[in-house]
């Protein structure tokens, strides 16, 4: 049978007998090689037939088998085999040896190798299961003397099957941190390996998802109906009270919680029962390298967009030059025509478009280069009413009703241009939202005031329309995330973002009621 399991065994009893029967069991080649030199010399004394022996079935794995007299010898070739890497993927192990007993071997072990399935087998022990357990650890099993040769065949056999199994997961586990995949894809990946390590652990429901700091929960993804199982809300407050450290798996009755930084694994189990060390670590290992590799999709998902934003650059830098001309050609047009006295509403018009025309050019290279930006003492009801008068130029918002109400009073250190930009840019938004709703009554409303602290001013926008879709809402500043916009770029929140972080200040949206922004922007000095 070819061999591509580990099948190597370490026997560890005091008895010489016990040691030398199980290797017997387990590798009868030297046992039938005996037998069929015997029934050789039988045969020629006897002038007879020599007798055929049966070969061993090929379902059973052809074990290698090493043997240990204590303890401490038995320990010390499990250090070696561990660090020769060629580990032992069962040991066979008595409880009652003198010197170190069955248990304290086990605990001296397990410094070496917390992989290794251990199985006790002994006639007697001083030792209860549950102090066995509590001290050696759930990865143990347990087999009374006497002992028929077929059930220590099928105990060894099922053991490198285990073994062989959560080493394949183990590898796949620890591969995804360093596969460079999209979020698409490694959803994907996560998914069918949680689906092979919720078999493992014994559960058809589990979930991963984002913990954080403020105990809000953002699911990743998750396999059977974990979230008609569980309340969240009231697994969250269970979470809460333990205080669960990162890098840590706890048991909770019938559920496990894997924790790593802010990404989190819970599991229901199907049997009320404490799982054994080693699915506990394949949890841990999982969410562990889940959470780098989604780190790592998000990497390649900001890089792909430095990618797009190089491009989007050359292409403005090559159409500002193709359009320069005209646009300046526009606004010199303009103003022979008032030279000569030939003015009207449509002459005030198209320079204040070619101005914005031009403007708009500039303010998207702002962005793509980062630039530094000038900072004055700017009254904000004038920055927010100039923002308004941005938008009203380009778009049609004859049906919406803004109402703004900013006191005189509130000063901020800014950019005038960039702030201006912001708040044009979400006024467009809102205005876009009503109109391709078709909201009734639609309505705009832009209110600023200082917060409870007194050092900062908060300037919110909202609107009455459909709000923010949910898929979208944690993402929405990121460059290119749009939906069911005829026009737009896609860029219009990220250089909102960019402005607003470039004066210390933050944004957050939320639905209520409509799409609600609140900008917050330190006070003047």
């Amino acid at each position: 049978m070819k061999q591509s399991v580990n099948t190597s065994v370490l026997v560890i009893d005091d008895e010489e007998l016990v040691r030398d029967n199980i290797e017997d069991i387990l590798t009868p080649r030297r046992a039938v090689a005996e037998d069929a030199e015997i029934s050789l010399a039988a045969s020629i004394l006897f002038d007879t037939q020599p007798e055929i022996l049966t070969p061993r079935s090929s379902n059973i794995p052809q074990f290698t088998v090493a043997k240990a007299a204590n303890g401490m010898a038995g320990t010390q070739m499990v250090k070696d085999a561990v660090e020769n890497g060629s580990p032992y993927a069962v040991i066979f192990l008595d409880m009652r040896m003198p010197g170190w007993d069955g248990l304290e071997t086990v605990i001296q072990i397990r410094k070496y190798d917390s992989k290794a399935e251990i199985i006790f087998i002994t006639a007697y022990s001083d030792h209860s299961i549950e102090d066995i357990v509590e001290r050696a650890g759930q990865n143990v099993g347990y087999h009374c003397k006497p002992y028929a040769a077929e059930e220590i065949i099928s105990l060894a056999t099922k053991a490198v099957t285990d073994y062989d199994r959560l080493r394949n997961l183990e590898k796949l586990i620890e591969s995804i941190s360093s596969i460079g995949l999209n979020k698409y894809q490694l959803n994907s990946l996560l998914k069918n390996i949680l689906d092979q390590l919720a078999i493992s652990v014994g559960t058809n429901m589990a979930l991963l998802g984002k913990l954080n700091e403020d105990y809000s929960y953002e699911k990743i993804l998750s396999i059977g109906a974990i979230e008609e199982r569980i309340n969240l809300d009231e697994l969250i407050t269970r979470v809460k009270a333990i205080h669960i450290e990162t890098d840590e798996v706890v048991q909770m009755d019938d559920l496990i919680l894997a924790k790593m930084d802010c990404y989190s694994v819970f599991a229901v189990l199907q049997k009320h029962e404490k799982l054994k060390t080693e699915k506990l670590y394949l949890l841990k290992l999982f969410v562990q390298n889940a959470a780098q590799a989604i780190r790592n999709a998000e990497l390649v998902e900001q890089l792909i967009q430095k990618e797009k934003l190089s491009v989007v650059g050359k292409a403005i830098g090559m159409v500002m030059h193709d359009l320069r001309s005209p646009i300046k050609n526009m606004q010199m047009i303009t103003k022979m025509m008032r030279e000569e006295g030939n003015t009207s509403e449509w002459t005030d018009m198209l320079d204040r478009c070619a101005y914005q025309a031009s403007e708009i050019f500039d303010y998207f290279l702002d962005f793509l280069k980062e630039t530094t930006f000038e900072s004055r003492l700017l009254n904000l009801k004038y920055i927010v009413s100039e923002g308004v008068d941005l938008a009203a130029g380009t778009s049609d918002h004859k049906d919406i009703n803004i109402n703004q109400a900013i006191p005189d009073t509130l000063m901020v250190n800014g950019d005038e241009r960039k702030l201006k930009r912001v708040v044009m840019n979400l006024v467009n938004n809102a205005i876009d939202a009503l109109k391709n709703k078709n909201v009734s009554m639609p309505e705009v409303g832009i209110s600023a005031q200082l917060n409870t602290a007194g050092d900062q001013i908060v300037l919110t926008i909202r609107d009455n329309g459909p709000g923010i879709p949910q898929d979208i809402l944690k993402s929405l500043f990121e460059p290119f995330v749009t939906r069911n916009k005829s026009e737009g770029t896609g860029l219009g929140l990220a250089i909102v973002k960019q402005n607003i972080t470039a004066h210390n200040g933050s944004i957050e949206v939320e639905n209520n009621n409509g799409a609600v922004f609140k900008i917050s922007l330190p006070i003047s000095a």
